[in-house]
Protein backbone atom coordinates (compact mmCIF):
# COMPACT_ATOMS: atom_id res chain seq x y z
CA UNK A 1 0.00 0.00 0.00
CA UNK A 2 1.23 3.44 -0.89
CA UNK A 3 -0.14 6.77 0.32
CA UNK A 4 -0.01 9.59 -2.20
CA UNK A 5 -0.70 13.28 -1.68
CA UNK A 6 -2.36 15.12 -4.57
CA UNK A 7 -2.76 18.84 -3.77
CA UNK A 8 -4.46 18.77 -0.37
CA UNK A 9 -5.98 15.27 -0.79
CA UNK A 10 -4.54 11.90 0.16
CA UNK A 11 -5.15 8.73 -1.83
CA UNK A 12 -4.14 5.10 -1.31
CA UNK A 13 -2.75 2.80 -3.99
CA UNK A 14 -2.83 -0.96 -3.40
CA UNK A 15 -0.60 -3.52 -5.11
CA UNK A 16 -0.97 -7.31 -4.89
CA UNK A 17 2.38 -8.69 -3.80
CA UNK A 18 1.54 -12.37 -3.46
CA UNK A 19 -1.55 -14.10 -4.83
CA UNK A 20 -2.21 -17.64 -3.63
CA UNK A 21 -3.84 -20.29 -5.81
CA UNK A 22 -4.94 -23.46 -4.10
CA UNK A 23 -3.71 -26.56 -5.92
CA UNK A 24 -4.38 -30.18 -5.19
CA UNK A 25 -7.26 -32.59 -4.90
CA UNK A 26 -10.86 -31.54 -4.64
CA UNK A 27 -11.93 -31.41 -1.00
CA UNK A 28 -15.06 -33.22 0.10
CA UNK A 29 -16.95 -29.95 0.55
CA UNK A 30 -16.16 -28.74 -2.98
CA UNK A 31 -18.40 -29.71 -5.88
CA UNK A 32 -17.08 -31.63 -8.84
CA UNK A 33 -18.20 -30.66 -12.31
CA UNK A 34 -20.80 -33.04 -13.71
CA UNK A 35 -19.60 -34.68 -16.92
CA UNK A 36 -21.94 -34.03 -19.81
CA UNK A 37 -21.43 -36.65 -22.44
CA UNK A 38 -23.64 -39.03 -24.40
CA UNK A 39 -24.23 -41.18 -21.31
CA UNK A 40 -25.45 -38.10 -19.38
CA UNK A 41 -28.10 -37.46 -22.06
CA UNK A 42 -29.05 -41.14 -22.30
CA UNK A 43 -29.78 -41.02 -18.57
CA UNK A 44 -31.68 -37.73 -18.85
CA UNK A 45 -33.67 -38.89 -21.88
CA UNK A 46 -33.29 -42.42 -23.27
CA UNK A 47 -30.89 -44.17 -25.63
CA UNK A 48 -33.63 -44.06 -28.26
CA UNK A 49 -34.21 -40.30 -28.00
CA UNK A 50 -30.45 -39.60 -28.11
CA UNK A 51 -30.35 -41.70 -31.30
CA UNK A 52 -32.90 -39.25 -32.72
CA UNK A 53 -30.22 -36.55 -32.40
CA UNK A 54 -27.93 -38.84 -34.42
CA UNK A 55 -30.60 -39.14 -37.11
CA UNK A 56 -31.04 -35.37 -37.27
CA UNK A 57 -27.26 -34.99 -37.47
CA UNK A 58 -27.26 -37.36 -40.47
CA UNK A 59 -29.74 -34.99 -42.19
CA UNK A 60 -27.37 -32.08 -41.51
CA UNK A 61 -24.40 -34.03 -42.81
CA UNK A 62 -26.14 -34.35 -46.18
CA UNK A 63 -25.41 -30.65 -46.81
CA UNK A 64 -22.32 -30.22 -44.56
CA UNK A 65 -20.51 -33.32 -43.36
CA UNK A 66 -18.14 -31.47 -41.00
CA UNK A 67 -20.63 -31.23 -38.11
CA UNK A 68 -20.73 -33.39 -35.01
CA UNK A 69 -22.79 -33.47 -31.83
CA UNK A 70 -21.52 -31.54 -28.81
CA UNK A 71 -22.93 -32.67 -25.46
CA UNK A 72 -23.62 -29.73 -23.13
CA UNK A 73 -25.38 -29.62 -19.78
CA UNK A 74 -28.60 -28.01 -21.03
CA UNK A 75 -28.73 -29.25 -24.64
CA UNK A 76 -26.95 -31.23 -27.32
CA UNK A 77 -25.47 -28.72 -29.71
CA UNK A 78 -23.47 -28.83 -32.89
CA UNK A 79 -19.80 -28.21 -33.48
CA UNK A 80 -17.84 -27.70 -36.65
CA UNK A 81 -14.08 -28.23 -36.54
CA UNK A 82 -14.24 -28.25 -32.73
CA UNK A 83 -16.08 -24.91 -32.43
CA UNK A 84 -19.72 -24.54 -31.39
CA UNK A 85 -22.04 -23.70 -34.27
CA UNK A 86 -25.56 -24.15 -32.94
CA UNK A 87 -27.94 -23.37 -35.77
CA UNK A 88 -29.89 -26.28 -34.32
CA UNK A 89 -29.84 -27.87 -30.88
CA UNK A 90 -31.52 -30.87 -29.33
CA UNK A 91 -32.97 -31.86 -25.94
CA UNK A 92 -33.74 -35.56 -25.66
CA UNK A 93 -36.70 -36.32 -23.39
CA UNK A 94 -38.22 -39.64 -22.33
CA UNK A 95 -40.64 -40.01 -25.27
CA UNK A 96 -39.49 -37.41 -27.81
CA UNK A 97 -36.80 -34.90 -28.64
CA UNK A 98 -37.13 -31.12 -28.56
CA UNK A 99 -35.45 -29.48 -31.54
CA UNK A 100 -34.52 -25.79 -31.60
CA UNK A 101 -34.05 -24.27 -35.06
CA UNK A 102 -32.52 -20.81 -35.38
CA UNK A 103 -34.74 -19.06 -37.90
CA UNK A 104 -36.39 -15.69 -38.26
CA UNK A 105 -40.10 -16.12 -37.56
CA UNK A 106 -42.13 -15.92 -40.75
CA UNK A 107 -45.53 -17.00 -42.05
CA UNK A 108 -44.06 -19.40 -44.64
CA UNK A 109 -42.39 -21.52 -41.96
CA UNK A 110 -45.40 -21.22 -39.63
CA UNK A 111 -47.64 -22.50 -42.42
CA UNK A 112 -45.24 -25.35 -43.28
CA UNK A 113 -45.12 -26.48 -39.64
CA UNK A 114 -48.88 -26.21 -39.24
CA UNK A 115 -49.77 -28.01 -42.49
CA UNK A 116 -47.46 -30.91 -41.65
CA UNK A 117 -48.77 -31.32 -38.11
CA UNK A 118 -45.58 -30.54 -36.23
CA UNK A 119 -45.90 -30.08 -32.47
CA UNK A 120 -44.57 -26.53 -32.24
CA UNK A 121 -43.90 -25.64 -28.61
CA UNK A 122 -43.31 -21.94 -29.23
CA UNK A 123 -41.17 -19.39 -30.98
CA UNK A 124 -38.45 -17.97 -28.75
CA UNK A 125 -38.07 -14.39 -29.97
CA UNK A 126 -35.10 -13.73 -27.68
CA UNK A 127 -33.01 -16.47 -29.33
CA UNK A 128 -34.87 -16.33 -32.67
CA UNK A 129 -35.64 -20.01 -32.76
CA UNK A 130 -38.52 -22.36 -33.36
CA UNK A 131 -39.00 -25.09 -30.74
CA UNK A 132 -40.47 -28.39 -31.95
CA UNK A 133 -41.25 -31.63 -30.14
CA UNK A 134 -40.58 -34.54 -32.48
CA UNK A 135 -41.24 -38.27 -32.16
CA UNK A 136 -39.19 -40.98 -33.83
CA UNK A 137 -41.94 -41.54 -36.44
CA UNK A 138 -42.08 -37.83 -37.34
CA UNK A 139 -38.32 -37.67 -37.79
CA UNK A 140 -38.40 -40.64 -40.16
CA UNK A 141 -41.68 -39.90 -41.97
CA UNK A 142 -41.02 -36.17 -42.44
CA UNK A 143 -37.35 -36.43 -43.34
CA UNK A 144 -37.53 -34.17 -46.41
CA UNK A 145 -39.30 -31.37 -44.55
CA UNK A 146 -36.96 -31.61 -41.56
CA UNK A 147 -33.91 -31.65 -43.84
CA UNK A 148 -35.23 -28.54 -45.55
CA UNK A 149 -35.84 -26.79 -42.20
CA UNK A 150 -32.37 -27.74 -40.94
CA UNK A 151 -30.85 -26.44 -44.16
CA UNK A 152 -32.79 -23.14 -43.88
CA UNK A 153 -31.60 -22.79 -40.28
CA UNK A 154 -28.02 -23.51 -41.35
CA UNK A 155 -28.18 -20.87 -44.11
CA UNK A 156 -29.83 -18.31 -41.79
CA UNK A 157 -27.34 -18.87 -38.96
CA UNK A 158 -24.16 -19.11 -41.00
CA UNK A 159 -25.17 -16.24 -43.31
Amino acid sequence: MTALKVDTQFTLSFTTVLGLNQLGLVDEDEETKEITDRQYWENKGTKETVKLADTLLSYIMEFDDTYELKYNKFYIGLSKNGAANNFASFKPRRNAIVVNLKLEKNSEIDKLLDENGFDMLDYDSKWKQYRLRLSKNEIIDKKEILSSLLNKSYEYFTG
